[in-house]
């Protein structure tokens, strides 16, 4: 551990420069939020007398597709604060409002809708800010823009009230954001905030208007945002919110074999949430027995021809609360792998130039990734784990940032722990560094490596810690761990981008000991080197708004430099009328497939190296208020990375969204892989996604989702191993929701599982679940 410590102390110990200066610029916009008494009713009816005391704002600027030109249409803004809540309200004029695409949607699913919205980087720093969007009726979208990596995210939900209404002339919105949502520095006195209002005007392209310009040769976005002054007289009351919640379940399951006995299981579980802003800086969220159900089926992924893990995102309330403040440039931190707990603590803090972000957690259980570099899995260990995660980040303005990552996992005869230290400088506009270095310590029980054995000869519990009755692969050698083990990753980044060109060069290199088991590094024992670059054009009188070429060229080995991939690719990007996106490609790489050995973790003399070619395009269009979609597709050579084999296969995808009426949408999603061998069809892969949302207003929904899964195989022509030849799958689920707000809701719900396979070759009902969830958010 000591040795775990100077490193940790040693990341720490840089020299940090003084930067004066804030983000926000006045010169961009100024506005003075005046202080009222009155709140006004948010209904989306502007009359109220108190809106004649607000200050007054207009969106001049179209900032693309044009770059800084006359807004087509006018907006105007009304702001005034009480001393709990910022009052904003938007006038958005329409010469056709006939055309105005606004629907009854579910939260943070309206864009491509007309929006008006609100950002606020409540530090005025240029790290984060919050992001506030409403449709014509009154629909929330709501995220946190991070400037650090670059990186927008709806996970956060908060708790806010606003209202809309098309009206003859366009249509406006109320808003009222409570302060206590917010985190920011209660200092006495006048606060200034970043700011920007923004309306998203889609008609044959999707403009997007702000209150001032933005430069393109500017590689910060937050950098360049308006300021507002105000908020002297700040009342948070207690800031506490107290949110308990019931969930109950009956389910039962069967194989699908025919005559197979139901197994019924029943579940009724209570618990409690807090959220207590100690300061308006200061955030304390604990739960006990928490409610981590996910209500909302995840995407539907094809899992075929890959050796590697599907990666999950996080949708639970209480990990997605302040999730940005963990964030770093490696993924070290995926509260996925905390499946089951029975109580979690989480504290955050942010001032003017330090955030201390804390996460603690138990589980019923271990669940981690076990990674490589041709292969990862999932490791899954039935001991209680105890779990934690802490974050440091310092920023001196917009132009450095200095940070620190701590994760840690243990349970019974196993741990994982990893310090990393991070820095980001921007010394100029349009140049960017970003490092990031981490270090791991991880001990496995010593019987680990058993689970991945792979066959009918596994070893026992009783044998002695060998290989020898083992099927060895690659995951076996790397959990076969005699007693604790370090490694090391790093990466480092460069991007040079002006207003048309951009260049960067990206290296990372990970031991082959290094694990992150709290978070999604899934490749080990390798080190990859980028360097790519592009160019872009903004076209003004022209179908095409803009256009980007560019390419890169990479090439990866394993740290005794063995080649693994090199591959070299260029792209073509447009953008267009009819809110069109169009792209293609090809890319040309020598990769390696399986080992020969797979007791040996070589990579010379131990694979053969393949050649592959591929095309690829890309199509997004949305030319009708009530339709949108896409396809993708990519062909050419790709190893069948099964049988240890050059194929040619085809993969495609295409989505459509056909909004019925304004209340009901249709969202299809459709994925194909097909993979040819010399001697014919080894693969065929089909997955739809279907879902249908009844929205019967803003707060209640009812929504169907079907997920379909469908492989046929040859195994006639499998070298390795006698596959099913035919694997089916189907999941639906019939939800109602009514939701007060993003934690005071209703559900009800019903979902069921079928599958088929060769050996049952009809679809049977396998699973069936019924669900129940209440909870209400009380702030006192």
């Amino acid at each position: 551990m000591s040795r775990f410590l100077m490193k940790a102390g040693a990341l720490l110990t840089l020299c940090i420069q003084s930067f004066s200066g804030t983000a926000g610029n006045s010169e961009q916009f100024s506005l003075q939020i005046p202080y009222l008494t009155e709140p006004a009713a948010i209904d989306g009816d502007l009359s109220d007398a108190v809106w004649a005391s607000a200050a007054e704002a207009e969106l001049k600027y179209e900032t693309r597709p044009a770059e800084n030109a006359p807004a087509p249409v006018r907006t105007r803004a009304k702001l005034f604060a009480t001393d709990t809540t910022l009052y904003v309200a938007f006038i958005a004029d329409d010469p056709d409002p006939g055309a105005i695409r606004a629907h009854l949607r579910p939260r943070d699913d309206i864009w491509g809708e007309d929006m008006v919205g609100i950002k606020l980087d409540t530090f005025n720093n240029a790290r984060l800010a919050y992001q506030f969007f409403i449709n014509p009726l009154g629909v929330q979208f709501d995220s946190i823009e991070n400037e650090l990596n670059k990186s927008e995210s709806a996970a956060w939900d908060g708790i806010w009230e606003s209202s809309g209404r098309v009206t003859d002339t366009g249509y406006q919105v109320e808003v009222a954001i409570p302060l206590s949502q917010l985190s920011f520095e209660d200092t006495p006195g006048k606060k200034t905030w970043g700011f920007e209002l923004i309306r998203f005007y889609p008609r044959d392209a999707e403009h997007r208007l702000s209150t001032h310009q933005i430069s393109r040769s500017n590689n910060c976005q937050l950098c360049q945002l308006g300021v507002i002054n105000g908020f002297e007289s700040v009342d948070l009351g207690n800031g506490l919110q107290l949110t308990p919640s019931l969930v109950t379940t009956g389910s039962r399951e069967r194989s699908p074999s025919p005559g197979s006995e139901w197994q019924q299981d029943e579940n009724v579980e209570a618990g409690l949430d807090l959220r207590w802003a100690i300061t308006p800086s200061s955030l304390l969220n604990a739960t006990i027995n928490p409610d981590f159900s996910q209500v909302e089926a995840d995407a539907g992924q094809l899992n075929v021809n890959s050796n590697f893990t599907l990666f999950l995102e996080e949708k639970r309330s209480f990990f997605l609360d302040n999730k940005d403040y963990f964030d770093s440039q490696l993924p070290l931190l995926h509260t996925r792998n905390i499946s089951d707990p029975d109580y979690g603590v989480k504290f955050t803090h942010k001032s003017e130039n330090h955030t201390f972000a804390f996460l603690g957690a138990n589980d019923t259980g271990s669940h981690f990734l076990v990674p490589g570099n041709l292969s990862s899995s999932v490791a899954n260990i039935d001991d209680t784990s105890h779990n934690l995660a802490g974050r440091y980040l310092y920023t001196s303005s917009e132009t450095l940032a200095l940070g620190a990552v701590v994760t840690g996992k243990q349970s019974d005869n196993y741990h994982n722990l990893v310090v990393s230290g991070d820095i980001k400088y921007q010394p100029t506009a349009q140049d960017t560094f970003i490092a990031q270095f981490a270090t791991s310590d991880t001990e496995y029980p010593e019987d680990l490596y058993r689970d991945f054995c792979g066959s009918d000869e596994d070893c026992l519990p009783s044998d002695e810690c060998s290989l020898d009755n083992c099927n060895v692969n690659e995951r076996v050698l790397r959990t076969f761990k005699d007693g604790a083990f370090g490694g090391e990753m790093y990466r480092l980044n460069y991007k040079h981008a002006t207003r048309n060109y951009y260049v960067r060069a990206d290296y990372e290199s990970v031991s082959e000991d290094f694990r992150a088991d709290l978070g999604f590094i899934e490749k080990v024992d390798q080190r990859r080197a980028v360097v790519g670059g592009g160019y872009i054009w903004y076209p003004t009188d022209s179908w095409f708004n803009e256009v980007e070429l560019g390419g890169d060229w990479d090439i990866t080995q394993n740290q005794n430099g063995e080649k693994i991939e090199q591959e070299l690719e260029g792209y073509l990007f447009t953008r267009g009328g009819w809110q069109s996106w169009l792209g293609g490609g090809w890319v040309t790489r020598e990769k390696v497939g399986r080992r020969h050995d797979a007791s040996s973790l070589a990579i010379e003399g131990n694979t053969t190296l393949f050649n592959e070619t591929r095309l690829w395009a890309e199509a997004n269009i949305n030319p009708l208020p009530w339709i949108g979609g896409g396809i993708s597709a990519s062909w050419g050579d790709e190893v069948d990375f099964h049988n240890n084999r050059p194929g040619t296969s085809l993969r495609a995808s295409g989505q459509l969204e056909l909004k019925i009426t304004d209340s009901l949408v249709l969202d299809v999603n459709h994925d194909y892989f097909g993979l040819d061998v010399d001697d014919g069809r080894l693969l065929t892969a089909n997955l739809t996604d279907l879902r249908l949302n009844w929205q019967l207003s803003v707060e209640s929904f009812i929504r169907l989702s079907s997920i379909y899964t469908h492989i046929n195989r040859d195994p006639s022509l499998y070298l390795y191993g006698n596959p099913s030849a035919k694997y089916e799958d189907l999941g639906t689920e019939l939800l109602y929701g009514y939701k007060v707000n993003p934690l005071s809701v209703f559900y009800l719900g019903y979902a069921d599982g079928m599958r088929a396979d060769e050996d049952f070759p009809g679809l049977t009902r396998t699973e069936q679940t019924l669900f129940m969830k209440v909870s209400y958010a009380f702030i006192l």
